[in-house]
């Protein structure tokens, strides 16, 4: 007799809803659990590992982008598993959070830790397809992602942890191709961390009310009423050290022309970012996968240039 799966809530960032509902309960709560209904998140991990391998001018390198991507979906899903098993007591005091698998009960610690080890081991196999380099900076994240949920409650701009951590995929993706050049890396890396701090701001915009009652700490309560100027310069400095990335590449004022169309991109979510609009947040910091994709587009243009 097939197991029927009882309703669960499912949080507004849920996607592929059908699918997911289709599965039985602890499969359907395992893939929950890894974020495999938000695919969004393995989205923006995967598109900086993109970005550091297509400016380095190797090409198009298909099958090492395609590993960093079931990497990238691999990883991202480990990372929320743990995320969710040490934060599964302040999960249960966030509306958006509360019904999450371990925070609810659904799924126990022991199945969390050992789903952990399995997503782990798939991240190992597209770790061995690197070379040697690029296998020590991929590891180099490791305490990095230990620390991450922590951070929310010890300082106010976790989001620039996450940034460190989110977009490592950059100098992976980079030292998987080259070792030299580490200033235009450098640039590289540090717009991406500014990107990552101004999206997640505005991801953090929908739990703002929750995380006051709960002491959780974030960027978009630390702005107060100046998230969209916080926002919109976070965006600014993104696209200038991208700018001074290629410029260190190229030396080459029409490479910047590249930077064109995510720029403008990021300057439409600033404008018109709603903090009233409940749904509105969610829609842009959704909209940075498509970023992504743009800035990729442009490394790719400059790097094989």
């Amino acid at each position: 007799m097939t197991e029927q799966a009882t309703p669960e809530p499912i949080v507004p960032d849920s996607e592929h809803r059908g699918l997911i509902a289709r599965l039985p309960q602890v499969p359907r709560d395992l893939a929950m659990l890894a974020r495999f209904d938000r695919p969004i998140g393995w989205w923006l991990l995967f598109w900086p590992c993109t970005w550091g391998v297509w400016l380095s001018g190797g090409g198009l390198q298909v099958v090492l982008v395609a590993w960093m991507l079931l990497g990238s979906i691999a990883m991202r899903g480990a990372g929320c598993v743990y995320n969710d098993i040490v934060d599964a007591d302040l999960d249960r005091q966030v509306a958006r959070t509360a019904s999450r698998p371990v925070a609810s009960g659904r799924i126990s610690a022991k199945l969390a830790w050992l789903w952990l080890l399995a997503l782990c081991a798939v991240g190992l196999v597209v770790l061995l397809q690197l070379r040697w380099q690029a296998q020590v900076v991929a590891l180099g994240s490791i305490a990095l992602v230990i620390a991450y949920p922590f951070m929310k409650r010890i300082t106010w701009w976790p989001q620039a942890w996450l940034g460190l951590v989110f977009t490592w995929g950059a100098p992976t993706g980079w030292v998987a191709m080259r070792s030299d050049r580490l200033d235009v890396l450098a640039a590289l890396y540090g717009g991406a961390i500014l990107w990552c701090i101004a999206y997640d701001t505005i991801y953090a915009l929908q739990d703002r009310e929750d995380d006051a009652l709960v002491g959780i700490r974030s960027s978009a309560l630390r702005l107060g009423g100046h998230v969209k100027a916080g926002v919109a310069l976070f965006y600014g400095g993104a696209v200038a050290l991208w700018a001074l990335a290629f410029w260190l590449l190229r030396h080459d004022w029409i490479a910047l022309l590249a930077l064109i169309p995510v720029a403008a991109h990021l300057s439409w979510q600033v404008a018109t970012l709603d903090e009233r609009d409940p749904t509105n947040p969610l829609a842009r910091f959704r909209a940075n996968r498509f970023a992504g994709a743009l800035m990729a587009a442009a490394c790719f243009v400059v790097g094989s240039s």
